[in-house]
């Protein structure tokens, strides 16, 4: 059995973490994966579906016991989300944790989810046995160790044990995060889904630069990472484990509709793109509707293919509500509007698993590779 650094600090049985994805919820998604023995993680995203279709509020409170009322709390749609997780994950004794954009956008956010994951794990030892991780990404993580708004629910989250990893696209965000205080450090490579940088440094030249700049703190391994080949090769990189987004996507259990699923199975090696989104450069697989935005992205906001960051304001409105229309459309099942996010990786995905399934397939690969590259080695 491969152990790392990752799955003794996590208490985990193998090194992955499901990555939490959006805009939908990963609740089921992250039970299956905890029972699994990975890491699963809870998308806040979940808590914004309904403003992409009205439909998808109704599918998440179902999924998680949240009522109409307890929408309007989001502390409290955070603490129910947390419970619904343990209970199911009881039998396994699985661990998890809950993952939170901080973009400049959502910063405000944070507080609920500190908050919320403070309190929530005061209400029993079996949660904060297992309730482990606080994932911040698509921001800077720094204002959070710094805001005088957080200042005691930060340090009250740590005083609790839960620790918190945060995810970078380079190795100046990576030097942010040691001076924020972080435990982990989740490197994505541009090859990865959805939210992308604006610079476009991929996993293999980005995953050993942050490993060798940051070698007091564990770095896991994201973008492009999908199967046994993958996880030993970040390994080598000088990773402790691998976060997955795409590929968790892709099995029974998740949360996602039918036709993502759908969409990354038929993917090719040549199957993705990259224009803009709500929180910047965005990975789509490619479809009608993402074909239509990368055009438009280029001609209205071709800063996004040269490295160089906006904001908000400067956006055309247009470009953005066209994601959210996308993802509405992909919901619906209309196949000429539809965006559907998806890493590069989606090209070698050619079925939709079991999360346990793919699991152990992944790990058994795994440790067929080590065991086989001194027969490469002369």
């Amino acid at each position: 059995m491969i152990q790392t650094k990752l799955t003794k600090m996590l208490g985990i049985k193998y090194p992955i973490i499901q990555a939490g994805m959006g805009p939908f919820g990963t609740n089921n998604l992250c039970i299956a994966a905890a029972n699994a023995g990975v890491l699963g993680l809870v998308s806040s995203t979940g808590l914004f579906a309904h403003m992409i279709a009205p439909e998808l509020g109704e599918i998440f409170r179902e999924a998680t016991g949240v009522t109409e009322e307890e929408m309007d709390d989001p502390r409290e749609v955070l603490k129910t989300m947390y419970r619904y997780v343990l209970e199911n994950t009881k039998k396994t004794q699985g661990i998890f944790g809950v993952n939170c954009m901080v973009s400049a956008e959502l910063v405000g956010t944070i507080g609920n989810f500190i908050g919320a994951s403070k309190e929530v794990r005061d209400e029993s030892s079996d949660m904060e046995k297992r309730f482990k991780l606080l994932v911040t990404s698509a921001g800077d993580p720094l204002p959070i160790r710094q805001s005088e708004d957080l200042k005691e629910d930060l340090k009250a989250m740590r005083d609790s044990g839960l620790l918190w990893f945060h995810v970078v696209p380079s190795v100046k965000g990576a030097k942010r995060c040691e001076k924020a205080g972080v435990d982990g450090i989740i490197a994505s490579g541009h090859e990865g889904g959805y939210h992308t940088a604006w610079d476009p440094v991929h996993s293999m030249t980005l995953i050993p630069a942050v490993a060798e700049e940051c070698p007091n703190l564990p770095v896991v391994a994201a973008g492009g990472f999908c199967d046994g080949k993958t996880l030993v090769a970040a390994l080598s990189l000088g990773a402790v484990g691998v976060q997955m987004g795409t590929r968790f996507l892709c099995t029974k259990e998740s949360d996602f509709v039918e036709p993502w699923k759908a969409q990354v199975v038929k993917a090719d090696s040549n199957a993705s793109l990259v224009a803009r989104g709500v929180v910047g450069p965005a990975r789509y697989l490619k479809t009608s509707a993402s074909l239509r935005l990368a055009e438009e992205t280029a001609l209205k906001e071709a800063n996004l293919y040269i490295g160089k960051a906006d904001d908000l304001f400067s956006v055309p409105p247009e470009l953005l509500t066209a994601e959210i229309e996308g993802l509405s459309a992909t919901y619906s099942g209309d196949e000429e509007n539809k965006l559907t996010p998806g890493g590069e990786c989606a090209g070698r995905i050619k079925d939709m698993p079991t999360v346990k399934e793919l699991v152990e397939e992944i790990m058994s690969e795994a440790e067929k590779v080590i065991k086989n590259i001194p027969n490469f080695v002369v």
